[in-house]
């Protein structure tokens, strides 16, 4: 039987989050109504696309085009909005064997590219896998250019306990102290705010772009469902002092957004990082991804809070002399 690729409507989005929920490689990143919100703030089309063999969807694939005059180019994510992950997702039966699934993925992705090419014929096209993607081959079949990138994933089954003790020495002195002073809570919509505003202000404070707006921020908050997205605000003394946004589907949180470094006494980071570890585990949620382990700097940062490197991929094509569009967009990411 042959694969057939549809692209769902917008009120097919119960047929996309209900497919989704059936599928280990999801991310919040990847709801329906997440993708709608991030294709309003680029400026993108946002194509849903949907591999069916018979009635049975076999893969999911949000694809975002924008348009320049006459030139395409396609992406997942959308560029310019800090969207750690997203590319397709593959649909399994249980029991299914590794050749049926490694089969099954190649042609699902192939029949997109198809599709893409056809429809749209982009001079550019460039994918983002999550780290919940296990196999990236069918994109060097189709002659995409593969760079490997890493985050940090704290493995969250171990127990936040025993997972403290394996934290660096000043981790857990910081956390000692800071708790002591400090108070986290998960928060609202307007913490959500008031958190990605501090985060632009840093950024402002070192004349460094940042695209995500508030409006980005209120619009996620108000489509997802409720905690998905969790606004953790660190005060003192009752004041605010930090917070981090972080995406949760039940089975993996995301430090999406926040801990900007603070001029202050205690470092609420590092708390911040413990409550929401404790309050993820405590929930059953089985691993917290710290996105992102490809600055130096910042992966110095992380690697105290016992995590795993861990492996996704960047995947580009582009068209003959387009090579400088490629080096552009891995600059502004």
């Amino acid at each position: 039987m042959s694969l057939e690729i549809a692209k769902l409507s917008t009120n097919e989005r119960a047929v996309w989050n209900d497919a989704l929920d059936r599928t280990d490689e999801r991310t919040p990143f990847h709801r329906f109504e997440a993708l709608e919100v991030f294709a309003a703030h680029s400026g993108a089309e946002f194509h849903p696309l949907v591999g069916y063999k018979g009635q049975e969807e076999v893969g999911l694939f949000p694809l975002f085009t924008l348009e320049k005059g006459p030139i395409t180019t396609a992406f997942s994510p959308p560029p310019n909005l800090k969207v750690s992950y997203l590319g397709p997702v593959l649909l399994t039966q249980p029991g299914m064997k590794a050749n049926t699934v490694e089969r099954r993925r190649q042609r699902f992705i192939s029949a997109c590219i198809d599709w893409l090419d056809e429809t749209h014929a982009p001079r550019y096209v460039h994918v983002r896998t999550a780290i919940t993607t296990p196999d990236t081959r069918p994109f060097d079949w189709e002659l995409f250019e593969e760079t490997p990138r890493f985050t940090y994933v704290v493995d969250l089954d171990t127990g936040p306990e025993t997972l403290f003790d394996r934290f660096s020495r000043d981790a857990r002195s910081n956390v000692r102290e800071a708790e002591a002073a400090c108070s986290v809570s998960l928060s609202g919509r307007d913490a959500a705010r008031r958190i990605i505003e501090q985060v632009k202000q840093r950024h402002d404070e070192q004349d460094i772009g940042f695209p995500v707006t508030p409006e980005l921020v209120d619009d996620l908050y108000d489509v997802l469902p409720d905690g998905h997205l969790r606004p953790y605000v660190c005060t003192i003394d009752g004041e605010f002092a930090g917070g981090s946004l972080v995406l949760d589907d039940g089975e993996r949180a995301y430090g999406w957004q926040g801990t900007v470094k603070q001029d202050i006494e205690y470092d609420i980071n590092d708390l911040l990082h413990w409550e929401i570890i404790r309050d993820a585990a405590g929930r059953g949620v089985r691993s917290y991804d710290l996105v992102g382990a490809n600055n130096p700097r910042l992966s110095r940062y992380k690697s105290k809070f016992a995590p795993t490197l861990t492996r996704y991929h960047s995947l580009e094509r582009s068209a003959t002399g387009f090579g400088m569009m490629a080096q552009l967009y891995r600059r502004l990411q």
